[in-house]
């Protein structure tokens, strides 16, 4: 399995985010650009409880901007696992919901986030121990 960064040269849309056109030779770090990241990985979590408007979202992700929201959903929606659907009302309001792709990434994010609340004090205590050793 070939696991470099091996990025095509061309295809930058320009704002630092991969065209739908550019190849990569790498699919882990192609899917983990995006799902790698602690927004994505908390807006899928909590879309798995079903649709949700946007400020219903903002408010139980705990530290998220708005500004930051809105590009999380974007490069979501962009890569198929959110979809996001307009009200007509008045005013418009905006429900987000994960696609099957979507759904089908929950299951290794909820193994990973296992891992992570049994593991968490382990890792607390090395990096503490880790500190006071190199003096940092």
């Amino acid at each position: 399995m070939d696991v470099t960064d091996s990025r095509s040269q061309t295809g930058e849309t320009g704002r630092g985010r991969p065209s739908a056109l550019q190849e990569f030779k790498c699919p882990i770090r192609d899917v983990l650009d995006r799902v790698g990241d602690a927004w994505s990985v908390l807006v899928v979590t909590n879309l798995a409880e079903g649709p949700t408007r946007f400020n219903e979202l903002k408010r139980r992700i705990e530290g998220i901007s708005q500004r930051m929201l809105t590009v999380t959903l974007r490069h979501l929606e962009r890569d198929g696992l959110v979809s996001r659907t307009v009200m007509p009302t008045t005013p418009p309001q905006v429900e987000y919901a994960l696609t099957e792709l979507g759904h089908s990434l929950c299951r290794p994010l909820d193994v990973l986030a296992d891992w992570a609340t049994a593991n968490q004090p382990l890792i607390r205590a090395s990096r503490e121990r880790y500190d006071a050793e190199s003096g940092g």
